[in-house]
């Protein structure tokens, strides 16, 4: 099967079987039915895509309800550090983070469901970054978290004096202080 649990219920990662041959390698990215016989029943919308050099921090970003949005996120070309932070009040897991590593060498996928916070460091030279979302963009329920909030204690893979962050995300609030409408329903 595909598709594995993660620590954080609700976070879903997605290896894709690979062929590989003298020619390089094949796999679907995304199929409707493994998708469907895995559970996961989304109809996706949007496709994001982002550019990255070593460094950059994007990040810890949602929409809020009702345009929270699904994503299944995937690296083109390079490594990143992802992140989801657990945001559902009253989720046993309230302000948890998960990481793992993407890339496009290993092909791992995860699924970040609404009420999670999402962001990621970029660990390689330059990493290109695409996400499905099952919901429009909606610039008034955009939200965001803080990438270096002390109560998260992320570890992002970045030296200090190395990270790469907007100044929109400089700005974001701290998890005690941020916009937030999800609530966990076990």
């Amino acid at each position: 099967m595909p598709f594995h649990t993660t620590d954080i219920p609700g976070l879903v990662l997605y290896e894709p079987v690979v062929f590989e041959d003298n020619r390089g390698y094949f796999f679907e990215a995304y199929n409707k039915k493994i998708f469907l016989n895995g559970g996961v029943d989304l109809e996706f919308v949007q496709d994001n895509q982002s550019f990255s050099s070593y460094g950059v921090i994007r990040g810890l970003h949602y929409q809020l309800n009702p345009f929270a949005q699904n994503k299944l996120v995937r690296v083109l070309d390079g490594r990143i550090l992802d992140v989801a932070v657990d945001i559902r009040k009253g989720s046993p897991f309230y302000g948890k983070s998960f990481s793992l590593e993407l890339s496009s060498e290993n092909r791992k996928q995860i699924l970040i469901p609404p009420g999670f916070a999402h962001g990621f460091s970029v660990l390689s030279e330059k990493a290109l970054v695409i996400y499905k979302c099952d919901s429009f963009y909606n610039k008034e329920m955009d939200a965001g978290i803080r990438y270096n909030d002390p109560s998260l204690r992320i570890d992002w893979k970045i030296p200090p004096e190395k990270m790469i962050i907007s100044e929109k995300d400089m700005a974001l609030p701290l998890l005690a202080e941020c916009k937030n409408n999800f609530e966990f329903r076990g």
